[in-house]
């Protein structure tokens, strides 16, 4: 699965080439001088689940039973015993501190007894290898997780036979989960995320899921209060591997009543399921490559399909974020009323948050190009509050910087000056790169997101 926001890396990568010829800010300015090192998050504030019980029990069998693909899956799985995890290969230096966290939060807020043990035979191993070496097995996957192996050669040794395919899978036992060590550590630490929630837990990815990092969109980077809870519920002592569908639809409600007592008082919402159409679309849209005219179909079938469904929720609202980020650059007015259509919907679906804040750079970028910066400062302050407690180190770095050049802009250049050098530090973390950093800089000091 891809990984890191790409508006945020578009954004960075898009002005290198005249990086020469640019007055950069006086803190990036000089490539001799060290940038800040990379922050880190403090204590974990997850969001809790807006929304009622019964949808999240929905959501529940949904995500246990199906593969994203769409395939049906018999049986729950889960581990039965206390699980054992262990790091192999060649780890990044930051890799272990952001295993240490995530592997914390899993048994503080899911309650799953699982620890890390240096060597031997384990239930989770996880091997840190070179991007390069897991593309060559899927080429369109930034990390992933697979039953049973222990390494990247012995999954790409076993990769068609039985005990590697998880429609297959009666029980959980022993998974691989492979992660690159030469990204950011942003990327690593995402994929540590998203890869150890799924060797836990669901399998599936679901676009109607707004709270959730089991959704293809990607706009959350670590596990958020839904996904602790739905962990939380797989291990429940009433649920058991081998239960069926129907089976597992008997208790579920019960489990998630306990763990989540604050959805029993949320009514119900009817929530329509995604129709492969629209799936199939987005994925053409937010394929590799300039923008295309075939892109551009693929988001109004989209859009259209959406309308027909009735949506009003996050769905409707994403081909028109991906349509504005498609075509800001060849036309830039157009691009901002689809972000202004995604800001609508968006801001009457609870828990998307994050989504919003991601269209707020985009509109925020359009306003400082027109010298409209000071008017997005309120809007710019309640993103970075969002980017900073969902972790995410990317959005929260260029809402940083553009915070910075608004504030310029509103003649106020020491401020400017502390909220720039903020963002460093993060953008540090998020991109790793010394040159992605300095260009990200350039770029936003450019008005040219």
């Amino acid at each position: 699965m891809t990984r890191l926001a790409a508006f945020v890396l578009a954004l960075a990568l898009a002005g290198c080439s005249t990086v020469e010829t640019i007055e950069l800010p006086a803190e990036v300015k000089s490539t001799e001088r060290p940038l800040p090192p990379a922050k880190s998050f403090g204590a974990p504030r997850p969001v809790p689940p807006t929304r009622a019980n019964a949808n999240i029990a929905a959501d529940f069998l949904d995500l246990f039973f199906f593969l994203e693909s769409g395939t049906p899956l018999p049986v729950f799985t889960r581990f039965e015993t206390p699980i054992t995890l262990r790091l192999t290969g060649t780890p990044a230096p930051t890799m272990q501190a952001d295993l240490s966290r995530v592997l914390t939060r899993l048994r503080t807020e899911a309650g799953i007894d699982i620890r890390q043990v240096p060597d031997g035979p384990a239930n989770i191993t996880i091997q840190a290898v070179p991007q390069r070496q897991i593309q060559r097995v899927l080429p369109q996957a930034a990390c992933f997780v697979v039953p049973n192996a222990q390494s990247l050669d012995e999954y790409r040794r076993d990769r068609r036979k039985p005990k590697s395919s998880w429609s297959a899978l009666r029980s959980r036992e022993r998974l691989g989960i492979f992660i690159p060590n030469d990204v950011s550590p942003q990327e690593i630490r995402d994929c540590l995320n998203e890869e150890l929630a799924q060797a836990l837990g669901p399998l599936n990815d679901m676009y109607r899921l707004p709270d959730s990092v089991f959704n293809d969109d990607n706009f959350h980077t670590v596990l958020t209060g839904f996904d602790m809870l739905i962990l939380r519920a797989a291990y429940a002592p009433e649920l058991r591997t081998g239960m069926t569908r129907d089976e597992v639809a008997q208790v579920i409600p019960g489990v998630i009543a306990r763990l989540n007592p604050r959805g029993a008082r949320v009514p119900a919402q009817a929530v329509s399921a995604t129709p492969r159409a629209w799936i199939d679309a987005v994925q053409i849209a937010v394929g590799n490559g300039a923008p295309s005219p075939r892109r551009l179909r693929a988001l109004d079938r989209a859009m259209r399909i959406g309308q027909q469904m009735g949506w009003t929720d996050h769905r409707r609202a994403y081909p028109h974020y991906l349509k504005g980020r498609m075509i800001q650059y060849d036309d830039p007015e157009a691009a901002q009323r689809e972000y202004a259509i995604a800001l609508q919907f968006l801001r009457e679906t609870p828990g998307t948050e994050v989504h919003q804040a991601h269209v707020i750079a985009q509109m925020a970028a359009y306003a400082l190009g027109r010298d409209r910066g000071p008017d997005m400062l309120p809007q710019l302050d309640t993103a970075i509050e969002t980017a900073r407690r969902a972790e995410n180190a990317a959005l929260l770095a260029t809402l940083l910087l553009l915070k910075s050049e608004a504030l310029d802009q509103a003649a106020r250049p020491k401020a400017a000056r502390t909220v720039r050098l903020d963002s460093l530090g993060w953008a540090r973390y998020a991109f790793g790169s010394e040159l992605v950093v300095r260009a990200l800089v350039q770029n936003i000091a450019l008005r040219n997101p």
